[in-house]
Formats: structure tokens, C-alpha cells, sequence
């Protein structure tokens, strides 16, 4: 099995659909790296990842809002494609397990519940030792490599 793990903001507010009687979460994560060139300029690269949650907890859907940070973990798939002008492409989507809230533009201080479709396990943040992002005082955009 192949897993992936993103961090990063809700494009637009999630869509609720029900595809043969099974409900799906359907949202979109932008990842933002940022890096010097070899030149030393600053850039920055952004990924978009589509992705299906499918889930009949549905109550997180509410919370998935454009500009929202979460945490997503799943089964990756790439596509490739090719466009109407014949040029070609390819898509990032990932089948989520779990989803997690980490906050965000539209973040009002309250609780970040974790969502996943494993039934009696824990949400990695409740069983590591890992910091939250306020506990965090040192820079990390100048990373050593």
C-alpha cells in the first residue's frame, strides 16, 4: 500500500455527494512549497490535490471551508490525461482516510477534531509528542536544505 500525507488549505468549501447510496466528501488542498532557486531567488511551487473522502460522518463537511489548513492522509492516484488543445496532462487525487482540521483563515480558536474511517484507532496527534503550531518558536521557512 502506498500512503501520502499533506498539509495545507482548502481551495474552495467541500462538496456532500451521494454516489450509489454511499456518501462522499469531495474537497481540494493546495501545498505550498517555498525554495531558493539556484540563482537564490525566492519561489514558490503549489500543488493541488482533489480529494474523495468517503465517509458517513459527514458532519466535518461543514467545517471544510475555502482557506481552512488541514491534514489529510490516503491513497494516492496520478492521472494523466490529455486536454482538448492535445497537449498533455496529469492530477493528484487522493482516496482519504483521515482527515484532520489544523485551522486557518477562517479558524475561530475553537477545537480541531479528527475524522477518520478507521474504526477505534487514534488521530496521530493524540498519541505523538509532535508540537503544535503555537508550541513552534523557531523560523521554518529558512530550512538547511
Amino acid at each position: 500500500m502506498i500512503k501520502m500525507q499533506i498539509i495545507g488549505n482548502l481551495g474552495k468549501d467541500c462538496v456532500v455527494n451521494t454516489v450509489n447510496g454511499k456518501n462522499v466528501i469531495n474537497f481540494t488542498v493546495a501545498h505550498t512549497e517555498k525554495y531558493k532557486d539556484s540563482q537564490g531567488n525566492q519561489q514558490e511551487k503549489t500543488t493541488w490535490v482533489d480529494c474523495a473522502y468517503w465517509t458517513d460522518r459527514t458532519a466535518i463537511a461543514q467545517y471544510l471551508t475555502k482557506g481552512k489548513q488541514v491534514y489529510v492522509e490516503g491513497q494516492p492516484e496520478a492521472r494523466s490525461f490529455q486536454r482538448n488543445d492535445g497537449t498533455p496532462g496529469s492530477s493528484l487525487s487522493l482516496r482519504v482516510r483521515e482527515v484532520q482540521l489544523l485551522g486557518g483563515r477562517a479558524d475561530s480558536g475553537g477545537s480541531t477534531p479528527s475524522y477518520s474511517n478507521a474504526a477505534a484507532t487514534a488521530s496521530p496527534s493524540s498519541t505523538s509528542n509532535v508540537p503544535s503550531p503555537s508550541e513552534i518558536t523557531e523560523p521554518i521557512d529558512d530550512l538547511p536544505f
